[in-house]
């Protein structure tokens, strides 16, 4: 119940990015007591900013509110499957779990295209939970794209 919970509060900073014109990506980091560190959402055009993916802004503001870069016994949820650059940030801050909505056919990198965030050669895997609200996560992002398309909205 609690995953659904948590990525319920994802998916409300997805929509949050999508009304912003961004990607609608959003995530949470809670601790092992279920606690919510922090939450944000994909800001790469407001920023200007390649990196600044939902999970990278997360890690990142964790980072400072806790002062330590090792997130142990944390748990990130992401509406879609992490990419390469966000999955080995993860590997390299040991959260310890992660959990996603939908997978991503085009950049996934915990188990679609790459498995970064287990891959034997790293010292750090993490618990992987997929397809928690899939659907909902799933229409937003079709909806965005579909949008885009008929807008004819470049991608930057």
């Amino acid at each position: 119940m609690s995953d659904e919970k948590n990525m319920r509060l994802a998916l409300a900073e997805a929509l949050q990015a999508y009304s912003e014109g961004e990607v609608p990506i959003g995530a949470v980091l809670v601790d092992e007591s279920g606690i919510l560190i922090c939450k944000n959402h994909n800001r790469i055009e407001q920023l200007d900013d390649a990196t600044a993916h939902a999970e990278i802004l997360v890690l990142r503001e964790a980072f400072q509110k806790l002062g330590r870069r090792r997130l142990k016994n944390c748990t990130l949820y992401v509406t879609v499957e992490p990419c390469a650059m966000c999955a080995g940030a993860l590997v390299l801050s040991r959260v310890e779990r992660l959990v996603y909505g939908v997978y991503d056919s085009k950049f996934g990198a915990a188990e679609s295209i790459f498995n970064v965030v287990n891959n034997p050669a790293l010292n750090h895997q993490l618990k992987v939970t997929a397809g928690i609200l899939e659907n909902e996560c799933r229409e937003l992002l079709q909806k965005f794209f579909l949008e885009r398309r008929n807008k004819k909205i470049p991608a930057h």
